[in-house]
């Protein structure tokens, strides 16, 4: 690539919006280890890692959005260093239904053990481990 396009880095947040902000981040918190936040003017997000999710509350009150933003409308994948076995015995303790997995995907560095559950908006969430 040319010295005069733009190198990224890494996602630093992303936006979810969802119906019910404290429901959203209980799911996140107990289920992925997630750790709210709040910042602004009564906004919050959830921290892993070097990255957040901001969540804006639907219909959002904040000024520039997506074009047409609803819940229950994302498909995200996290990767953790939990194996997955471990993974679905946690979520099935939380009552969290597994609907898929573990099975193997392609991830953006190599082959992935995923599984497949749902956040209280129905947005899809893949847990996954990469293979060695």
């Amino acid at each position: 690539m040319s010295g005069d396009g733009i190198v990224l880095d890494r996602l630093d947040h992303l936006v979810l919006t969802v119906r019910d902000v404290d429901a959203s981040c209980r799911f996140y918190e107990a289920a992925l280890g997630m750790r709210q936040e709040e910042f602004g003017a009564g906004r919050v997000a959830l921290h892993f890692g070097r990255q957040k999710i901001n969540l804006h509350p639907y219909p959002s009150p904040v000024e520039i959005v997506a074009q047409d933003p609803r819940p229950g409308t994302a498909d995200l994948c996290f990767v953790t260093e939990t194996p997955i076995e471990a993974a679905v015995a946690h979520l099935e303790s939380l009552g969290i239904e597994i609907e898929m997995g573990p099975i193997e995907r392609t991830g953006a560095q190599g082959t992935l053990d995923s599984i497949y559950c749902r956040d209280p908006d129905g947005n899809l969430i893949e847990i996954a481990n990469y293979k060695a």
